[in-house]
């Protein structure tokens, strides 16, 4: 199937935004997509040895769980951290224009050097593994100086984004309630960054060890919560525009859903107030999370209600639509399955896994976007039709069988016979969940084979 041209994308006002007149954002944009591309594929290849290693009568054939836990750390972050940032920074460049040409050039370099560190990491020696929540380490000099570089892309990224949308004269069009949402996620990054430093400065003197690093990420982690949330729902906005649909309601409706996501936010500052250590803190930036992530959901349901086709759909905006859809159902079903925990069994990460995965297939639709505006028209459209539904069909049976099997008692964080499964619900539950993670895996091979066809041809200038 041939590329359409432009004009068989109804809506994609993205394209100006990519075609600045000396075509600044174009690199920029490009180089978040590579970060992203080679993020994926390091955290891929640790996927599926980490399905393998829980996975009923084939985990005796991998490494042992010391292993299971190094490479869990690496696979999050790549997965998570960085292939998120790089999804961020590819917003915030696109619409940054060329005033923030030379900031996203400095964000990309520190996010590139803190990606090789951490990916080389175990190589150097860091092969203690922590397994604190949001941000799990290696202990170790070079991997902390890799979270670092990273931290320091994002920094500069957001906060050169943020600078140049705050001295823009503003209107009430879409693309502009775009750009006023990227600088709420912005806004929020910058104070997830915060809260880390605010926790690094009140930290206890007796904290140490996993410990340790679960009280310097607990705030940060739980904003940047809100900032993938709001990327996701931008997202989700330029893949409904690009297949041919539109939200209900008009820009100032948006504008002020967007701000209603946020608002939540505000008792960061009180909850910062008390000690890192204390449970008022830790309990305080829970509820944060489970019951002021609410807030977006009036503007979830906005997008549920255009998920329908409304007309027939061109082979170039086929797979843009089946991202949005399995992208929304999975970060839905992710937020259901929160208010389903209790106590620390494979529930949690059921949960986790559906939201992260739904914020990637968002991602990963704009990358289908953004590509062929980029002059990398895509090659391989039934591939990329199917990836989406091949990759989120995989990660519900895995994120189902967390779920089932954590009902029944099975530990998050474990592996092997350190499992501990001894009914047959238990055995069928994680057998289920190795299938559906390596499902996921072929999908996510199945993103990345179409994404660097595209990326590795000859750049055509889009007309």
């Amino acid at each position: 199937m041939n590329q359409p041209e432009p004009r068989d994308l109804p809506g994609l006002h993205v394209t100006q935004a990519v075609r600045e007149p000396d075509g600044a954002p174009a690199p920029a944009v490009l180089a978040w997509i590579w970060l992203g591309v080679y993020a994926l594929l390091a955290a891929g290849l640790l996927a599926l040895l980490l399905a393998l290693s829980r996975t009923p009568f084939i985990h005796d054939m991998v490494p042992g769980s010391q292993w299971f836990r190094v490479a869990l750390v690496a696979h999050v972050d790549l997965s998570v951290l960085v292939w998120f940032i790089a999804g961020a920074g590819m917003l915030w460049s696109l619409h940054g224009g060329a005033a923030a040409r030379t900031a996203s050039r400095a964000a990309i370099a520190f996010a590139v050097i803190g990606t090789v560190m951490i990916s080389i990491a175990p190589f150097v020696g860091a092969g203690r593994p922590l397994m604190n929540n949001y941000v799990p380490v290696l202990e170790h000099p070079w991997f902390y100086a890799g979270l670092a570089a990273v931290a320091i892309g994002l920094v500069i990224q957001a906060g050169s984004y943020l600078l140049v949308f705050l001295r823009r004269v503003h209107s009430r069009d879409e693309d502009e309630v775009i750009s006023f949402a990227l600088g709420l996620a912005a806004l929020s990054a910058l104070l997830a960054v915060a809260c880390v430093a605010i926790s690094y400065r009140g930290m206890p003197a007796s904290a140490s060890g996993e410990y340790y690093f679960d009280l310097l990420f607990w705030g940060g982690g739980h904003v940047l919560q809100f900032t993938h949330t709001i990327l996701m729902l931008v997202a989700s906005m330029l893949l409904l525009r690009a297949s041919g649909s539109r939200l209900r309601g008009g820009p100032r409706l948006h504008a002020m859903l967007f701000t209603l996501t946020v608002i939540p936010l505000a008792a960061v500052p009180w909850i910062n107030g008390f000690p890192v250590s204390s449970v008022d803190h830790i309990v305080n930036f829970t509820s944060l999370m489970r019951y002021g992530g609410m807030a977006c959901i009036p503007l979830l349901l906005l997008v549920i209600a255009r998920l329908r086709q409304q007309g027939p759909l061109s082979p170039a905006q086929l797979p843009l639509r089946g991202a949005l859809i399995c992208a929304i159902s999975l970060f839905a079903g992710g937020g259901i399955m929160g208010f389903m925990i209790r106590g620390s069994n494979t529930v949690i990460p059921a949960h986790y896994h559906g939201s992260i995965v739904g914020v990637t297939l968002a991602y990963m639709g704009v990358v289908y976007l953004l590509l062929p505006r980029l002059g990398r028209p895509l090659t391989m459209l039934r591939t990329a039709y199917w990836q989406p539904y091949v990759y989120g069909i995989g990660q519900v049976m895995h994120i189902t069988a967390l779920a089932w099997t954590g009902g029944h008692g099975v530990q998050r964080k474990t592996a092997g016979a350190a499992q501990g499964l001894h009914s047959l619900q238990e055995i069928v539950g994680m057998g289920l969940m190795g299938l559906g993670g390596m499902v996921a895996v072929i999908g996510g091979v199945m993103f990345l084979v179409v994404v660097l066809a595209a990326l590795l041809r000859d750049r055509q200038v889009p007309r």
